[in-house]
Parts: C-alpha cells; sequence; structure tokens
C-alpha cells in the first residue's frame, strides 16, 4: 500500500475514524511522500479534540540519582560521571511556589529511582505542594500498588511512566535487571488507581523496527492513556550506547502525530529532547498534534546535572527566562497558554 490514493485514505481514514491496523500505521510512518498531509490531519484533529490552548506544566528534576541501570540513560546507576544530587523537600517546595508565581496549573515532579525519597518524604512533600493549588505530576519509576496508593491519597494528579518500547525482549535488553511486565503491571495499577496515566516511547533506540513503533502506539490506545511522551533517542556519551546512531526528529514527530490521530483527546507534550534536534522542535511539534510543554523550574546548576541525554536545550536558562521564552513561541503559532489544570476532556 504506497500509492498516492492509498496512504491519502489511510490519512483520511485515521482522522475520521481514529482506528487504523498495525500495518496500516506501518504504511503511514515509513512514507515520505505525503508526510505534510499526515501532519495536517493530526493538527486538525489536535484543534477539534482539545483546542488551541497549549497546557504549561513546570518541570522539578528533584534527583539525579537512581537504582537502575538502563543503557540508554544517562542517570544510570553505574554512570561513573554523574555528580549526582537531590534536592531538600524545602527546596522541591520553594521551587513550586515559585512556578506558581509563574503562572503554571501543574509542576512534574521527576526523578531517577532515588530510594531515599520514602513514601512519607514524598506523601509530604505531594501535600504541600498540593495546598498550593496545584496539579501534581509524579516521574519517580516503579513502585509497588501501595506506594501508588499513597501517593494518590495524598494529592497526586498524574502519574508518568514511559514503556520506552513494547517490544519485551528489546526492553529487558536494554533495561537490564528490569522486567517488561512488571513494567506494564505498574502502569494497569496506576491507571486503575485514579490517576491521569502518562507514558511514552523513545524513538531510534538500537534494535527497534517500525513494527514495533505501530505496537507502541497500538498499546497507548489499548491502555487508554491520558498522556503520551514521544522522544527521539538521544545517545549519551557516558552510556553503553554512546556509538549508536540516535532517533530522528522527523520519525519522532511522525509517531506522536500518530498517537494524536488515534488518541485524538488525550495530553500530548511537545518534548524538550525534540529540540534539542531541530532548533524549532517544540513549535513544529506543537502543529503536529502536540498541545502541552513541560519547562523545566528547576534552578541553578541542578538544571546542568540532570543530563539524561546530551545537547539539553535551556540549561543556563533560568525559570522566568523560559517561561517568557515558550510563551512567545506560543503566542507566535497563533496559540495560546491555557489557564486551567489541564486534565484530559475525554470526547473520544
Amino acid at each position: 500500500m504506497t500509492d498516492k490514493k492509498d496512504i491519502l485514505a489511510l490519512i483520511e481514514k485515521a482522522e475520521t475514524t481514529h482506528e487504523l491496523t498495525k500495518d496500516e500505521i506501518v504504511a503511514l510512518l515509513i512514507d515520505t511522500e505525503y508526510e505534510a498531509e499526515f501532519f495536517a490531519a493530526a493538527d486538525r484533529v489536535r484543534r477539534m479534540y482539545v483546542g488551541d490552548e497549549v497546557h504549561l506544566r513546570g518541570l522539578i528534576e528533584f534527583s539525579n540519582t537512581c537504582k537502575q541501570n538502563c543503557l540508554y540513560c544517562g542517570l544510570r546507576r553505574d554512570n561513573k560521571k554523574v555528580n549526582r544530587y537531590r534536592l531538600g523537600p524545602e527546596t522541591i517546595l520553594d521551587f513550586a511556589t515559585k512556578a506558581k508565581s509563574y503562572g503554571y496549573r501543574t509542576v512534574v515532579l521527576q526523578s531517577g529511582e532515588d530510594e531515599w525519597f520514602d513514601v512519607a518524604a514524598m506523601v509530604d512533600i505531594i501535600k504541600k505542594i498540593k495546598e498550593l493549588g496545584l496539579a501534581i505530576t509524579l516521574s519517580v519509576g516503579e513502585k509497588p500498588r501501595e506506594v501508588y496508593q499513597a501517593y494518590r491519597d495524598a494529592g497526586a494528579d498524574r502519574y508518568l511512566l514511559r514503556i520506552e518500547t513494547t517490544d519485551k525482549a528489546l526492553y529487558e535488553k536494554l533495561d537490564p535487571g528490569m522486567s517488561w511486565d512488571n513494567r506494564v503491571k505498574c502502569l494497569q495499577d496506576i491507571k486503575e488507581l485514579g490517576f491521569e496515566l502518562g507514558t511514552g516511547s523513545l524513538v531510534g533506540i538500537p534494535g527497534q523496527t517500525i513494527e514495533s513503533l505501530a505496537d507502541d502506539v497500538l498499546f497507548f490506545k489499548s491502555m487508554d492513556a491520558d498522556m503520551i511522551g514521544v522522544g527521539p533517542f538521544i545517545p549519551n556519551p557516558d552510556t553503553p550506547l554512546a556509538k549508536e546512531a540516535g532517533g530522528t526528529f522527523e520519525l519522532s514527530t511522525k509517531v506522536m502525530a500518530m498517537t494524536r490521530l488515534l488518541l485524538p483527546d488525550i495530553n500530548i507534550p511537545a518534548t524538550t529532547a525534540m529540540e534539542s534536534l531541530n532548533p524549532q522542535g517544540r513549535v513544529l511539534a506543537l502543529q503536529r498534534g502536540a498541545n502541552v510543554v513541560m519547562p523545566n523550574v528547576t534552578e541553578g546548576e541542578y538544571r546542568q546535572l540532570y543530563l539524561l541525554y546530551p545537547g539539553k536545550i535551556c540549561i543556563n536558562d533560568t525559570p522566568a527566562h523560559c517561561r517568557s521564552c515558550i510563551t512567545g513561541k506560543i503566542q507566535g503559532i497563533g496559540r495560546k497558554v491555557a489557564e486551567t489544570h489541564g486534565f484530559r476532556v475525554k470526547r473520544a
């Protein structure tokens, strides 16, 4: 299925029915002739289902310590070149308070899997931030169900746990000591406990196929995930995958756009990694289906120490500058910054 009529028919089917088979997804992902039409369809679906508002989430990277050893991640346990840090609860609350003053309605608390932050510590942080009237997204890794329950009871609203790849063998090769089945169980627990569920994938990891990327999108749909983050794999020189080619901006945005077409009412971030590959990356992502941006509100040297991958943007900027900069970019494409907490409104 490669001629113009067939490809354009598939784009129309995706836009109008939000249903495609795996083979149809693959056909659209490998097509290079009608990418403009494909991206335009994703943008129309975005406008129809979630509108022109862009939701900003203030990102607080509160610890770069991690017990896991994922081959692609700069924060992996065995990377001895990382200058490890963790922010104290008072500092985290201070950054959240400042995020509110900049106009953010949501903060994202992100860290490696750092066991120093036990349940009691996290619950206390969540409750205090919740008192500020902010929505809270957590991105702190795999936990037992009862820990997720404690976070939810304390007031956390969303939880982000990327599957990275639905290819089980590839996942367990790249994430030594981790179980793909447990990852999926964690996602199911998060969803069942009433969080908005966030997941996503890395595009361009070694051994990945277009077929497995199609499986990723179908997995997101089967989980009825509420937010999906898609970004390119960018090799970190201090990891075992240092010499790999990495992912491309174009394919990453195609997977993102496909996700918009098949899950029309979810929240999709224009990820920072996209702008590390393309100077206009986040703006282009917003024009290809995304409706969320997560500017960094971490202050000082910590922005430079949370290095998942090289070339990370904005590490020398201030949170105030980031807020102003992204607002200008959003307004520059005729969109506006949302003033709500930005929860998913199911319309599909």
